[in-house]
């Protein structure tokens, strides 16, 4: 057996064995929450708890259409920073032609931001209805 194949075959084994205590180590977690949490029955046990506050009301709420939408663009841009963050890092080894790039990037971000604020996506609160100064 060649010097390759047994460092593979050595590499693959620590492999397995890592995934096997993790599994092991799962396994025990659960196995001993199970027989040392408490086991206590009552009217406050059966009622979902959020953050301290009773529940009330239907879990079946409708939200607005804005809520997902922001949600969705505040996902986009967190996706952003990920990738500046990666630039960032090999800011040294891309030299100009990535910091070209990195600013195209920043430039089509920019004008997504400023295309949603003019068509009203980023507005929480309804729009004020203007009073008439002549009334």
């Amino acid at each position: 057996m060649s010097q390759d194949a047994a460092s593979s075959i050595a590499q693959h084994w620590a492999v397995a064995l890592f995934v096997i205590a993790v599994f092991g180590l799962c396994v025990f977690m659960m196995g001993a929450s199970s027989l040392l949490g408490g086991r206590s029955k009552g009217r406050s046990k059966s009622l979902p708890f959020e953050s301290g506050i009773i529940g009330a009301g239907s879990a079946r709420q409708r939200f607005s259409v804005k809520f997902y939408l922001v949600a969705m663009l505040f996902v986009i841009f967190d996706i952003e920073a990920v990738f500046l963050f990666a630039w960032a890092v090999s800011v040294r080894e891309v030299g100009w032609a990535g910091f070209a790039g990195a600013a195209v990037f920043i430039v089509i971000l920019l004008a997504g931001l400023v295309y949603d604020s003019r068509v009203g996506a980023l507005e929480w609160a309804p729009k004020r209805k203007m009073r008439d100064p002549g009334s």
